[in-house]
């Protein structure tokens, strides 16, 4: 499987004290540059959620963003019982001792610290809630980075197959042109060395021809294109070998170019880097 460095991914859970929410996104980079965003209060558990996202994810810059709400009085409290039964044991003898005194009201309960209980989650809870929320997380994250990988994986084997047709499409043109330019040579070294041998002219020919000869570039096109292919099939963490593979074919189009005598060859291997070019830019996203 391919994975691609860009990704997004997003959930959230609810707890007793609150709910937490958390979000995954990422971009390319050449090594693994974890960014966090997140409270204080939960900045403890940063070292064992970036541990967690180290042994799934090997290259890319992750922001990970962390929102924890806790509960509001008015939405997850509960009355304290045992508070509420003291008061009004104190409410009764304050009336018995002071008839005039002025009776508590529900407002004045309600107020008073510690009646209403809002719901707290310890540390271990919360570390427990925070990690399997990551892990869920990862698990939509992979999903989404997969997905992208595919696409890019697809994208870089129809340029193969363009490129390896441009291959083939070269190889009839190269002995006619070579053919068509040694005749011209042979016309030039005649007119220009007059008193020279045949012989000496069909040296000059074989090492010039020697020079335009561009069946090695050809040959390591094919051996580069094969091992892309086989690199895309294996998949894992194929970005870096495959950013390898393109300075090596791009050298290959450059040479065969460089060599040309003849323009669909030249065409050729200009489209060549055309296609290597747009392979390098996506391979940049692949992890």
């Amino acid at each position: 499987m391919i994975l691609s460095m860009t990704g997004y991914a997003a959930a959230s859970a609810e707890l007793d004290s609150g709910s937490l929410t958390l979000e995954l996104r990422a971009v390319n980079s050449r090594y693994l540059d974890l960014q966090f965003r997140m409270p204080d209060e939960l900045r403890v558990f940063e070292g064992a959620m970036r541990e967690a996202i180290s042994a799934q994810l090997q290259r890319g810059k992750v922001e990970c963003r962390v929102n924890y709400a806790a509960r509001s009085a008015q939405s997850g409290a509960a009355l304290n019982r045992d508070l509420l039964l003291q008061l009004a044991a104190w409410n009764k003898e304050v009336q018995d001792a002071l008839p005039e005194a002025r009776t508590l009201s529900v407002a004045d309960v309600l107020r008073w610290n510690g009646v209403l209980e809002t719901p707290t989650a310890s540390a271990d809870e919360l570390r427990t809630a925070l990690l399997d929320l990551l892990q869920e997380t990862l698990q939509e994250f992979s999903a989404s980075r997969a997905r992208e990988g595919e696409k890019l994986k697809d994208f870089l084997l129809q340029r193969v197959e363009k490129i390896e047709s441009l291959r083939e499409g070269v190889i009839p043109h190269v002995p006619a042109a070579i053919a068509a330019y040694e005749q011209k040579l042979i016309a030039r070294l005649r007119e220009a060395m007059q008193n020279a041998e045949d012989e000496r002219i069909r040296q000059e020919i074989t090492l010039f021809a020697s020079k335009i000869d561009v069946d090695e570039e050809l040959s390591r096109l094919a051996s580069h294109l094969t091992e892309m292919r086989r690199i895309l099939t294996q998949g894992g963490a194929v970005g870096k070998r495959l950013d390898f593979l393109m300075q090596e074919l791009n050298r290959e189009a450059n040479t065969l170019g460089s060599k040309s005598v003849d323009a669909e060859v030249s065409r050729s291997a200009m489209e060549m880097k055309i296609l290597i070019e747009q392979m390098r830019e996506q391979i940049q996203n692949l992890e």
